[in-house]
C-alpha cells in the first residue's frame, strides 16, 4: 500500500508530467509555425514521452492501491526568441523534473518504501538522458549560431526521432498488476 505522503507526491508528479507534455507540445507548435518540422517532430516525440511518463506514474499509484487525483494543467509559454532559447528552456525544465523525482525518491527512502524507490530508479536514469539530450542540442545550436545551413542540418537530424513508449506503461492499469514490463 502506498502511503498518503507518497501518493500525494506522485499525484503531483503525474500532473507535472502532463504539464511537461503540454510544454513540449507548445514548443512543437512553435517550431511548426517557424517551418522547422524536424524540431517540431523532436518536441512532438518529447510530448508523447512525457505523457507516457505520467501514465507510468498513474499506473503505479493504481497498482499500489492509491488513488490518482488529476489537477488542472497550467498554460505553457507559446513563443520563444530562437530554437536555442527553446532548448535552454527545455534543459531548465528537465532539471526541475529531475529535482522533483529525486524528492519523491527521498520520501520513499525515508518511509522505507523500497518498491517505490525501485520504480523511481527508471525515472532517475531517464532524467540523466533527458538533461544530456537537451545539453547536446544546446551545444549544437550554439555551434551553428545563425547559420541557416547548420539549422537545416539539425532540423533534418531531429526529424528522424521516433517515439518509443516507456517500458511498463499500460492503459489505466489494465496490464501487468505490478506495472512492470508490458
Amino acid at each position: 500500500m502506498l502511503s498518503k505522503n507518497l501518493e500525494k507526491a506522485i499525484n503531483s508528479q503525474i500532473n507535472f508530467e502532463f504539464y511537461s507534455s503540454y510544454i513540449y507540445l507548445s514548443m512543437s507548435a512553435y517550431f511548426f509555425a517557424e517551418n522547422l518540422k524536424g524540431f517540431a517532430n523532436w518536441m512532438g516525440v518529447q510530448a508523447q514521452e512525457e505523457l507516457t511518463h505520467g501514465m507510468k506514474f498513474f499506473d503505479y499509484v493504481n497498482n499500489r492501491g492509491g488513488r490518482v487525483i488529476v489537477d488542472a494543467i497550467k498554460k505553457p509559454e507559446t513563443t520563444w526568441a530562437s530554437p536555442l532559447e527553446v532548448f535552454e528552456d527545455t534543459y531548465k525544465h528537465e532539471t526541475i523534473v529531475t529535482s522533483r523525482i529525486n524528492n519523491i525518491a527521498d520520501i520513499a527512502l525515508k518511509e522505507k518504501d523500497h518498491a517505490t524507490h525501485a520504480m523511481l530508479q527508471w525515472f532517475i536514469t531517464e532524467q540523466v538522458e533527458e538533461e544530456a539530450n537537451a545539453q547536446e542540442l544546446i551545444q549544437e545550436l550554439k555551434r551553428v549560431k545563425s547559420s541557416a545551413d547548420g539549422l537545416f542540418m539539425i532540423d533534418r537530424e531531429l526529424a528522424q526521432r521516433a517515439f518509443v513508449p516507456a517500458p511498463g506503461v499500460t492503459l489505466f492499469g489494465m496490464g501487468a498488476a505490478t506495472g512492470g514490463a508490458a
